[in-house]
Order: structure tokens, then C-alpha cells, then sequence
């Protein structure tokens, strides 16, 4: 078997067979397939596609190409949640502990941020104390213990995702449905779940921007779960605005604590989508039988605190001070708070979610490069959402400051990411589809 013979057999639109793509993906984690044979072939799937068996089989060699955690000394379905990702995204730490608080196990290994907007593992460490950085051992008698936890991926979960993922990134060959799929899904079966509710987002701050594009990675994940034995639901949702007010790690915390707390109202879209998500894995996990009933726990577990109590417990047991849980604000403490007002009165019409993520980079709350530091503290809170009338004298963010050398930029990014227009904009559904 040649490689260039498998480039070229993919570029003809023929399929690959489970033998060529462990020919094609092996070779490349042992260094036996070269560098730019794998970009050749990662071009040709872009170009020509792959089909469903080929994407599923893409899938499972890149799981078996390193370590897979084994999740079955642990109770019940083990059930995980991954967002593709967006602005002001802070699911997973509510909706992790409210379905732990319901029964669930959720061991959950997540990522870091780059770019406009932190990872879950950096909103995290924007508590004193805590480390993601668990051994397995450790991060399995966690979940054992409280029926949760989020922690850092070990070093040799998936190498194959890693190792096509960094040439991916230089030679134009991101943007492919079955290549994003297969990077997504292998590394969450990976993992050790048993059954995964996917977020996918869809608009200005998404990597999907068109409902049509969102809905084939949608369902080309769920067909790849089904390929391999796992229990896969997948959820739109809308990201043409951020998805709570927050943006910031630490800010970001500090709203989910917020929210875990009672504090947001039924119907804001961050209650809404952390509902809807729990409420799939709670039917994934068999801990419910309708979207009714998981609904109605989850709200029971919100209201009586004991989703807090499991974020607080998941918190002291990854080693941090769990005094911001009582009082959220020590998460954000700046030397310097700043109102940013429109240009003019009227309705806000759009925004562009990514610049308003970018706004919050520029004053150190994301990175540009994987080694740049983070401040926990900073970030931005919208004071108005999509469709919100606001007068020329009212705040549209804050912005939460350490640092005032890029102030000004992200002052001005974040004015221009909002359109203002004298009529109410037109409604947009915070959720679009369920793909099951």
C-alpha cells in the first residue's frame, strides 16, 4: 500500500477502506506517512468529502491512536457534553453540576481557549487554588465521590487529533465538515463517555456560520456516535450574540455561579440553552423518560442549591477556594472599571459576537498564541442584548481593566460590534434544531 495511491484514490471521490485510513492515520502518528503526503490527502478530503462509513472509520483509528480512558468502574452512563464553541459560553459549569445534582455522572475532559474566548479549563483556574491538572486516578475518585468532574486531557489522549490538527491549521484544510467532526468526536469517545449532547453554535461567533452548514456538522456527528456505539444527541443554538452577559474567565465563573444560584430568570438564553443541554443528558443517562420530567428535576436541583452544592464540592476537591462561591465578585477584582456607551439611541440590531470576544482578548482575557498568560480577572459584562432599546446615556458593557495598554482598542471594537437602528430588529430563536 502507497500513500500517494490513497491521495490519489481520494481525490478520484472513492472510498477508503477501515484498512487504508489505519494505513493512512497510523502511518502518520509513527512518522511513517510525511508530512506533506498528509497534507495532499487532508486537501483532497476537502475538496471531494468523504462519506459517512469513511468518517466514522476516520474517527475510530484516531481514538485507538493513543490512550482511551476506561470510565467503567464508574456508576450509571457516563454522559458528556461538548460545545464547538462561542462567546459568553458557560454551559458546562452549570449544566455539569445541575446534572450530577439529578444523579448523572458527568467525567468530563475539557480544553483550553485560544483566540477570543477562554476554555472551560481557564474559567476554572480563575478560581485561587484550583488545578486541572489531575492524575486519572485522582480525577475517576472525584466523579466517584461527587458525580462530577472537569479536568485537562492526559498527554497521550488522541495524538492522531493533535498531530492532524496542527497541520491542518497550516495548510487551509480546517474548514472540512468530516475532518472538524472526526477531530471532535474521537476526542470525546476518546475520553471514556458513553453517550454526548453536542452544542453546536451557529452565527457571528460560531465557527458554523450558516444554519445549513451547523446542521450537516451536527448530524454528521451524530452519525459518527451511532457508528461507534455512542449515544449522541445534538442541539443548534443561536451565537449572534454571546450566550450569557459575561465574557472572562473569572466573570464567566462568577455568572455561573450566579446562575447556579438562582439568579438568572426562565427564558434568558443562557438558562434556556443550559436547560435544554442538561435536560439531553439527563434522557442520554436514563435519569429521565421526557424532555418534561428531566426539566422539572433539574429546576428542583437548581432551586434547592444542590447544583451549587456539587460545583462547590467539584471545586474543593480540585484543590480550590471555594469562598468565591458564597461571594463570586473576589473572581473579578480589577484595578479599573469602564462604561462603554453607543454612538446613539435606538434598538440593537446585531451584534458581532467574535469582535465582542476579541474586545475581551485585547484586555487579557484570551490568547493569541498557546503560551500567552491570562488574566482571570478581566473581561467585559453586556449590559443589553439583541433587540434591547438603549438611550444614548446608557452603558452598553462594562469593561473590567488591569491593564490600559490596549484599552482604547477594545473599547472602540466592542462600540462597532453593535449595530443601532431606530427599529426592533427582527427575532432570531435562541435554539434551532435537535438532532437526535
Amino acid at each position: 500500500m502507497r500513500m500517494v495511491d490513497l491521495i490519489l484514490k481520494t481525490r478520484s471521490g472513492k472510498e477508503l477502506s477501515r484498512r487504508e485510513i489505519e494505513f493512512i492515520v497510523n502511518g502518520f502518528v509513527k512518522g511513517e506517512v510525511p508530512d506533506y503526503q498528509m497534507a495532499a490527502w487532508l486537501m483532497a478530503v476537502c475538496f471531494t468529502d468523504m462519506t459517512s462509513a469513511e468518517i466514522g472509520e476516520l474517527t475510530r483509528t484516531m481514538v485507538y491512536s493513543g490512550d482511551v480512558v476506561d470510565l467503567s468502574s464508574l456508576r450509571g452512563v457516563k454522559v458528556d457534553k461538548h460545545s464547538t464553541g462561542g462567546v459568553g459560553d458557560t454551559t458546562t459549569l452549570v449544566v455539569a453540576p445541575l446534572v450530577a445534582a439529578c444523579g448523572g455522572t458527568v467525567a468530563k475532559m475539557s480544553g483550553r481557549g485560544l483566540g477570543h474566548t477562554g476554555g472551560t479549563l481557564d474559567k476554572l483556574e480563575s478560581v485561587p487554588g484550583l488545578s486541572v491538572s489531575l492524575s486519572e486516578a485522582r480525577f475517576k475518585q472525584i466523579v466517584d465521590e461527587i458525580g462530577l468532574c472537569v479536568t485537562g486531557q492526559t498527554g497521550n489522549l488522541d495524538p492522531a487529533d493533535k498531530l492532524i490538527y496542527a497541520l491542518r491549521d497550516v495548510t487551509g484544510t480546517v474548514e472540512s465538515v468530516p475532518l472538524i467532526a472526526s477531530s471532535i468526536m474521537s476526542k470525546k469517545i476518546a475520553s471514556g463517555a458513553d453517550a454526548i449532547v453536542l452544542d453546536v453554535k451557529v452565527g457571528s461567533g460560531a465557527f458554523m456560520q450558516t444554519l445549513e452548514d451547523a446542521r450537516r456538522l451536527a448530524r454528521t456527528m451524530v452519525d459518527i456516535g451511532a457508528h461507534v456505539g455512542r449515544r449522541t444527541v445534538a442541539v443548534i443554538t443561536d451565537m449572534n450574540q454571546p450566550l450569557g452577559m459575561a465574557v472572562g474567565n473569572g466573570l464567566e465563573m462568577k455568572e455561573a455561579i450566579e446562575t447556579l444560584s438562582g439568579r438568572l430568570p426562565e427564558g434568558d438564553p443562557l438558562y434556556e440553552v443550559c436547560m435544554l443541554l442538561a435536560s439531553k443528558m439527563l434522557l442520554l443517562a436514563n435519569l429521565a423518560q421526557s424532555d418534561a420530567e428531566a426539566r422539572e428535576k433539574l429546576k428542583a436541583a437548581l432551586d434547592s442549591g444542590a447544583g451549587l452544592k456539587k460545583l462547590e464540592a467539584m471545586l474543593r476537591a480540585m484543590g480550590g477556594d471555594t469562598a468565591c462561591v458564597k461571594d463570586p465578585s473576589l473572581l473579578c477584582r480589577v484595578k479599573r472599571k469602564l462604561d462603554v456607551f453607543p454612538a446613539g439611541s435606538g434598538y440593537v440590531a446585531d451584534m458581532d459576537a467574535v469582535s465582542i470576544g476579541v474586545a475581551a482578548q485585547l484586555l487579557g482575557a484570551g490568547r493569541a498564541k498557546k503560551e500567552d498568560a491570562i488574566d482571570p480577572a478581566v473581561g467585559l459584562v453586556m449590559r443589553k442584548r439583541r433587540g434591547d432599546y438603549i438611550r444614548r446615556d446608557e452603558p452598553l458593557a462594562t469593561l473590567y481593566v488591569n491593564e490600559s495598554a490596549r484599552l482604547a482598542e477594545a473599547a472602540s471594537k466592542l462600540r462597532s460590534a453593535v449595530a443601532i437602528s431606530k427599529a426592533p430588529p427582527e427575532r432570531i430563536p435562541m435554539v434551532y434544531e435537535v438532532i437526535e
